[in-house]
């Protein structure tokens, strides 16, 4: 017997403790395929092609039918999920030296997954450490799940929490340490965490789950409403993988598990800069007492090699849009423009969307190179040699682990005065300042750091580094993470 929509979301049903438990079970058993296929996705596809419609016209309306759309999106998950076999599981047994690490990868490894890395090594100094990854890359090539597959596993991946638990059965944690779980990951890690009893502590390497992008990115353009729970503008710039579709789905299940109270699950939320905590406090995203703040740990070279300076700035990262590539180049046009056969020379490290913009300016400025992503005695000679570093982000960058990197190497850096940056990068002390997405501002600097000396420089790179072996000690991390755990566990 199949169930109509209208059926499945009004039917009576309550949990196994209940006078009807058999019934549901048995209800369940023979309208599970047909139920599969109307909740949550079937009804979606075509909301979702209505506010594509929409947005030709108002794009504001999406906004309004992403929260009539979540409000029933919740309300479904929660009648499937009390009738399903899956919500009544055993707790597990509390370890407090256990610890599962969760971590869906990206498609391509940035900082993040080198910091969860280094993070996963530094907590099993003093935990039972299991990992418990998923892969984005397990959505592309020939044996990715069909489109409507993902759609469906985006809200709610069955398999993945299915890897949770039997991580977390196997591991004995008791307590689990996130970071992304976006896409593979889903939402229904939080579910199992919470029907555990499992306290989770979350990483925020980034803005989600308070944005569609990550970002809080729009076009180029900071557009902080996703904080306040407006995505639309993210939608309708398709800020998820460049697809309206896409993102509106992403946005649907933001606001799905906003709504459902899996997130309560999460005992306590880390933010990496202070900034990052008062943004997300500020907007009422996150209650106060919650967040904690916790910049990385970084373990300094003990011998440093020999400061090198043969003259070049150095860029490294991904080339998008909040890396701020687009103002450095233009930076470097109007430097070549003012200096002619003077221009210092600007190397360019990493790969990304912007791959292309970056190989025509190739063809313009002679002063601009391209050296694709490095890594070992590429990016260290890379880094040696330099003669600063520059990071121009446009966007919110909650820390940025590049400036550790420059600093490790006694380099100055000449950074946007932008999110956690603003707290690393000391103007004037361990690098110069200017405002995101200012070419005049990058300019500025350059020459200004042209027209110090060597000794100067060389006294500005030294500040870096002593502030890198000041701030960033492993074994204070590790005490703080210690009280920060413990007061989530404690409830």
């Amino acid at each position: 017997m199949a169930l109509t929509k209208a059926a499945w979301m009004t039917r009576p049903c309550t949990s196994f403790h209940g006078r009807k438990a058999s019934s549901c079970a048995n209800t369940l058993n023979a309208t599970k395929a047909a139920a599969m296929k109307r909740l949550r996705l079937a009804g979606f596809m075509v909301d979702v092609n209505i506010t594509w419609r929409e947005i030709r016209q108002d794009g504001s309306a999406i906004h309004a039918r992403i929260s009539l759309i979540a409000a029933s999106c919740l309300a479904n998950w929660q009648r499937w999920l009390l009738c399903s076999p899956f919500s009544m599981v055993p707790a597990s047994p509390h370890s407090p030296r256990a610890l599962l690490h969760v971590f869906n990868r990206y498609l391509y490894r940035g900082g993040e997954e080198l910091i969860a890395d280094k993070i996963h090594a530094d907590l099993a100094t003093r935990h039972d450490m299991t990992w418990c990854q998923f892969d984005s890359a397990e959505w592309t090539g020939d044996n990715a799940p069909s489109r409507l597959e993902q759609a469906k596993r985006l809200f709610y991946n069955r398999d993945a929490r299915q890897s949770f638990e039997s991580a977390l059965d196997s591991s004995g944690a008791g307590a689990a340490v996130f970071h992304n779980v976006h896409p593979v990951g889903s939402p229904a890690l939080y579910y199992a965490a919470m029907q555990r009893d499992l306290p989770v502590v979350q990483f925020l390497h980034n803005f989600r789950p308070f944005s569609v992008s990550g970002t809080l990115q729009v076009k180029g353009r900071l557009q902080p409403d996703a904080l306040y729970g407006s995505y639309w503008k993210e939608v309708c710039a398709g800020a998820w993988q460049d697809s309206i579709v896409k993102s509106a789905l992403f946005a649907l299940m933001l606001k799905a598990l906003h709504r459902s109270g899996w997130l309560q699950s999460v005992k306590a939320w880390i933010a990496v800069s202070d900034f990052m905590r008062q943004k997300l406090v500020t907007a009422g995203a996150l209650p106060a007492a919650r967040v904690h703040t916790l910049r990385h740990a970084w373990n300094a070279m003990s011998q440093p090699p020999a400061v090198e300076d043969v003259g070049y700035y150095l860029f490294i990262g991904r080339l998008a849009d909040t890396k701020g590539v687009i103002p450095l180049l233009d930076a470097w046009d109007a430097l070549h423009q003012r200096l002619g056969k003077n221009t210092p020379l600007l190397h360019i490290a990493g790969a990304g969307p912007l791959n292309t913009a970056v190989q025509q300016r190739l063809r313009t400025n002679p002063y601009i190179g391209q050296l694709g992503h490095i890594g070992g005695e590429t990016k260290r000679e890379a880094l040696r040699r330099c003669r600063a570093v520059i990071v121009p982000s446009t966007w919110w960058e909650p820390l940025g682990l590049v400036v550790y990197e420059a600093y490790d190497y006694s380099k100055p850096v000449l950074a946007a005065k932008s999110g956690g940056l603003s707290e690393i990068v000391q103007h004037g002390v361990t690098g110069l300042q200017h405002e995101p997405g200012d070419v005049q501002g990058i300019v500025h600097d350059v020459l200004a750091m042209e027209a110090t000396s060597a000794a100067e420089r060389l006294v500005m790179g030294s500040a870096g580094r002593q502030w890198l072996l000041h701030e960033t000690s492993t074994q204070a991390w590790l005490e703080r993470f210690e009280e920060i755990l413990a007061e989530a566990v404690s409830g």
